[in-house]
């Protein structure tokens, strides 16, 4: 797969050096707004989430986002995306980090441990995840 560098707008933006942000990062390249305005949105849903037995409180969006919530999900839904599992409790990789095995578009993909942005086969990120096409895709947000 294709790699291309793109911090989804995060220098642009003021912000240096390396966080937890790939989800902000991610949905700001698919989807063209600026960083800072996907990162107050999910900050702000990181701070308001009822924090469940064993959570923990995160202040921002550059602490890692639950994106399990029901939050999440709707601020997705309100963009315009609908998720796609590839991969069920017990039911092995089935799609992996591959254009010919990823839908042509813009999509926001979940690896194990991190979000990434793809476009039309190519990979939009601050480094390549795909692990020479190994890495399995859990699931993806595409553009309904």
């Amino acid at each position: 797969m294709n790699f291309r560098y793109n911090d989804g707008g995060r220098a642009a933006a003021g912000y240096t050096g390396q966080t937890g942000d790939c989800v902000t990062r991610s949905i700001a390249i698919v989807t063209g707004l600026p960083y800072q305005e996907v990162y107050d949105v999910l900050s702000n849903g990181c701070r308001t989430q009822r924090i469940t037995r064993g959570g923990r409180y995160k202040s921002s969006a550059r602490d890692g986002v639950n994106t399990k919530r029901k939050w999440f999900r709707d601020y997705m839904e309100a963009l315009g995306f609908q998720y796609v599992a590839t991969m069920g409790i017990g039911s092995g990789c089935k799609t992996h980090l591959r254009a010919e095995e990823l839908p042509k578009g813009r999509l926001v993909v979940q690896v194990s441990k991190h979000y990434t942005a793809v476009i039309d086969g190519v990979v939009n990120d601050t480094f390549d995840p795909s692990r020479d096409g190994t890495r399995c895709v859990y699931g993806y947000w595409v553009k309904r």
